[in-house]
């Protein structure tokens, strides 16, 4: 189903697909790509369906859902959660209410996606059901671009937690390493990329050491549990480490089997930082605004199909539990019963080494979400 006119025009400017090669804008959506050789799955992967890792968090299967212990807190997080990024406000406490009922314990939200509150309402309503306890439940949120400034974010955290209504966030991102001009919340809310004049206004003064030490005061408040990034590559990871009084638990990434990113997996294992990934079906995610560029469907792709078939599986799935078994945790979105069931059950079947190659294989460095596509100094990944 296509989101609603709010969140697609809320999102239509989020960011067109950009090719490594840096190219004109009209050719972006039939430039080549660069294609490179698939470098060995990371170390520490282990391919059964219960797994301890080597780098300090750790993976194991319950009989509901993996969950990934996180380094600094021990906190438990479910490593099959569910993406709340274009759901529509009108379905969004329906369909979170009926994610609870199919099993699924982790919610992932911004502030972008506009529907905090109407997602916080379905898990409440559960709870008052007596479906789930706060305790069973894990809501992930992101601060916004526009609320970098230590004072800023304070004051945005503090509103998103109360839209969710639930007295804490169990693990605040902040969700893109570049910063905007403040529009205030009373003025507009999510501000989006783009500002009042309807341009885009990047801004240069503040530091992430400033963002990120407002981060560690909410931990210390107790408003967040958990704290960690989101699109952070290897140099800005290594330099917050060098100053980070509470080092970041989660890095929350695209990856997908058309950008594999295995360096920076292999990165954030050696520090500790458990890794989930996002728009783990590629184009697919970006299909229903137009936005997915000249690249063949993951689920249409025949390597794709040829394993889901090899396990009676569907290309979901099959997407899946691809990164779940590389020690991953990940958060697929459907407004479809049926598939949002699909999509839970992906741990209780394990794909093989060579199967695991053969989709890693299809790695060309193709990137969805590109800040720099807006604005050409947020080139976050240049």
């Amino acid at each position: 189903m296509r989101p609603s006119a709010t969140i697609a025009r809320r999102h239509v400017c989020s960011i067109l697909p950009r090719p490594v090669l840096h190219l004109p804008i009209r050719t972006l959506f039939s430039a080549p790509t660069i294609k490179t050789p698939p470098r060995p799955l990371p170390r520490s992967v282990s391919l059964p369906l219960s797994f301890t890792s080597t780098y300090s968090t750790t993976t194991t299967t319950t009989m509901s859902s993996p969950v990934i212990t996180l380094k600094r807190t021990g906190a438990k997080m479910p490593a099959i959660g569910f993406g709340t990024w274009k759901v529509p406000n009108e379905q969004a406490a329906d369909t979170v209410y009926n994610a609870i009922k199919a099993g699924y314990r982790l919610f992932d939200g911004a502030a972008d996606y506009g529907n905090e509150k109407e997602c916080g309402d379905g898990i409440r309503r559960a709870i008052q059901d007596g479906i789930v306890t706060r305790e069973e439940i894990w809501v992930t949120t992101k601060i916004w671009n526009s609320f970098h400034k230590r004072e800023h974010l304070l004051e945005v955290a503090k509103h998103q937690s109360s839209l969710w209504g639930l007295d804490y966030i169990d693990l605040l991102l902040v969700h893109f390493p570049c910063t905007l001009e403040h529009i205030p919340i009373a003025t507009r809310f999510p501000p989006g990329w783009h500002g009042l004049d309807g341009q885009c206004h990047p801004v240069r003064n503040i530091p992430y050491q400033e963002t990120w030490g407002a981060m560690e005061e909410l931990v210390d408040s107790g408003l967040a549990k958990n704290i960690g990034i989101s699109n952070v590559s290897g140099s800005l990871l290594n330099d917050i480490l060098s100053y980070a009084k509470y080092d970041p638990q989660v890095n929350q990434v695209e990856i997908h089997p058309y950008l594999t990113q295995e360096g920076l997996i292999e990165l954030c294992k050696y520090h500790g930082i458990a890794i989930t990934a996002y728009c783990s079906f590629g184009p697919a995610s970006w299909a229903e605004l137009n936005m997915h560029g000249h690249v063949e469907s993951l689920f249409e792709h025949q390597s794709i199909k040829s394993v889901a078939q090899e396990v009676g599986k569907t290309e979901a799935q099959v997407l899946l539990r691809w990164a779940l078994q590389q020690g991953l945790a990940v958060i697929p979105k459907s407004n479809n019963p049926i598939r949002l069931a699909q999509n839970f059950q992906v741990s209780q079947f394990e794909l093989t080494e060579a199967q695991m190659k053969a989709i890693s294989a299809l790695n060309r460095n193709y990137r969805m979400n590109d800040p720099q596509s807006i604005h050409i100094s947020l080139g976050i990944f240049s």
